[in-house]
This record gives structure tokens, sequence and C-alpha cells, in this order.
């Protein structure tokens, strides 16, 4: 009898399935939700607007049909689909006494952020390779980087990003959530929900860190160490190209520190403080998206003729009309 008792509660708990998570949100203050409200609702729209923008003008522009500015292209897809996934339902629930999600949307959540945050890690490695072999060995760009290795390497970046999700939800799916259904945030994410767990989650909670904060961190190591050696490398060029070269380095770095910090701090940082965590969440999920289109066109030129060209089109095909 003494050896069946300590069964019996796991068993109990087996039983009693959490249907449903709370968020506590952001803040309880109103002035500090009308705030959020209108600061996430300004930068959701202008992410999703400068983002598409982007994907319609290197769409529609030949001139923009090379390996670099279709990377770009699936970048700004990625970031149109990652800042859907959490500030919609954010910002629906900012004025809400009780914000609630489903086991379900839960799952989804953690499934669509991994997977385009793990295709667009290997989708900023693709963009360093794409700047080293132009700017290294610029007579063998076209051939290095021809139509068939760009296709190559965006189903590849997808097909990763995929796997990298559905290992992560090996973790979470099968655990036994049994009472507590609080997260302190706005969405959810791994390291908040295993922690609700009805187990020790000691071993889980540094496989996680595991796969996501030392891969995320190994890659942005490696991303700026390959960016100094493209931009050691250019010291060597004529100072016309170097300057349009560089430009256009500062621009991916400075995307690329934007993307992987978030990242650190959430799967690597032992343990994060919630003001912090939150903050740094609302920047992952709202302005960082926003921030990689102005950044990309602001600083390339190329970009902004196009831009010009695709309305002027547009604006002689109303004209018809």
């Amino acid at each position: 009898m003494s050896v069946s008792l300590p069964n019996k509660p796991i068993k109990r708990t087996n039983h009693s399935v959490v249907s449903e998570f709370v968020l506590l949100g952001l803040s309880n203050s109103r002035e500090i939700k009308l705030f959020l409200f209108c600061f996430s609702s300004l930068f959701y729209v202008f992410s999703g607007m400068g983002n598409l923008l982007i994907v319609i003008t290197v769409t529609a522009d030949p001139y923009l049909h090379s390996p670099m500015y279709i990377l770009l292209a699936n970048l700004s897809v990625i970031d149109l689909i990652f800042c859907s996934i959490a500030a919609p339902k954010m910002i629906c629930d900012l004025f809400r006494k009780r914000k609630v999600i489903s086991f379900g949307g839960c799952i989804v959540q953690i499934f669509f952020s991994h997977a385009v945050g793990g295709t667009e890690m290997v989708l900023f490695i693709a963009m360093a390779f794409d700047r080293y072999v132009a700017i290294c060995k610029p007579l063998h760009y076209l051939t290095i980087m021809n139509p068939r290795k760009c296709i190559f390497i965006l189903v590849l970046s997808w097909t990763i990003g995929l796997i990298h999700s559905l290992s992560q939800l090996t973790f979470v799916v099968n655990l036994p959530f049994c009472g507590p259904n609080v997260l302190d945030s706005f969405y959810c994410d791994i390291p908040r929900l295993i922690k609700l767990a009805c187990m020790d989650t000691y071993e889980l909670e540094f496989m996680v860190t595991a796969n996501s904060g030392f891969i995320s961190l190994g890659a942005f190591f490696l991303l700026i160490l390959s960016y100094i050696f493209i931009l050691a490398t250019l010291q060597k060029h004529t100072l016309g190209g170097s300057s349009k070269a560089l430009s256009t380095l500062s621009a991916h770095i400075i995307v690329v520190v934007l993307f992987f910090g978030p990242l650190t701090f959430f799967y690597v940082w032992p343990s994060p403080s919630t003001h912090m965590d939150k903050f740094l969440a609302i920047f992952d999920a709202v302005l960082t998206p926003f921030l990689n289109p102005v950044i990309y066109t602001v600083r390339n030129r190329e970009m902004k003729m196009a831009m010009r060209r695709v309305f002027g089109q547009l604006m002689g095909c109303r004209r018809i009309i």
C-alpha cells in the first residue's frame, strides 16, 4: 500500500487538464494602457504597411530581382507574419478585464513564433553570406548566388525553422498542466509556459535554453564575426565602393542586433526581471518588425528609387483608369 500511494496524485493530475491560460497583460494603469494601445496600434499598422511595401516593390521592380533583394523580401514576409502572432491579441486584450488564451491558441503562438524566428535566423546567415560573396568574390557573385541557389537557401531556411519549432513543441505538448494557469505576460512562450507544468522542469528548462538560447547566441556571434571579416576586407577596396557596401552592412548589423538582443535576454539570461522582460517582448513583437523595413529602405538608395518607380507606375495606371 505504501509503495502505490505516491502514484495516485500523478494519476489525478493527468485527468485535470488546463484548457486555457490567464494572461496578466502589461499594466493595470489606464493611462499606460491607453499609451500602449496607441503605441502598439500605430507601429503594428506601420510595420505591416512597410514590410508589405518592400515585398510589392521587390516583386514589381525587375531591377531588384537579385539575391540580395529576394532575401530582403522574404525577411519582410517573415516580419509580416511575426508582427501578427502576438500584437493583435495584445492590442485587443489591453482593456479587457479577463485576458485568456486557449491551450490550442497558446500552442499556435509558440509554433509560429519559433517557426518564423528560426527561419529568420537562417535567413540572416544567408544574407551575411550573400554580402560576403558580393564583397569578397564579386566576379563570381552571379555564379555562386544564382537563382537555383537562392531558392535552395529559402527552402532550407523555412525547413530549418519548421523543424526547430516542432522540436520545441515536443517539450510542451505532452507536459501535465493540472493547476496554475496564470502567465505574467501578454502572449505565450515556452520559458513561461513550462514553469506552470505539474512536474520538475529543471532539466526541461535547460534543454529549452540549449535549443533556443545557445543556438541563437552562437548564430549571433557567427554573424558578428562574419561582418567583422567583411569589414576588414572592405579596407582593401576603393573608397566609393566601400562606402556603399559599408552602408548596406551597417543596416544588416543593426537589424541583426535588434533581432538577437531580445532572444538572448529571453533564453540565455538566467532570471530576467518581469518589467524588462515585458518591455523587450513589446519591442520584439511590435517595434522590431517596423524598424527592419525602415532601416533597409532609408539606408538603401536603390530601394528608394525602386519605390518611386513602383509608385509612379501605380499613379500612371490610376490616371489611365
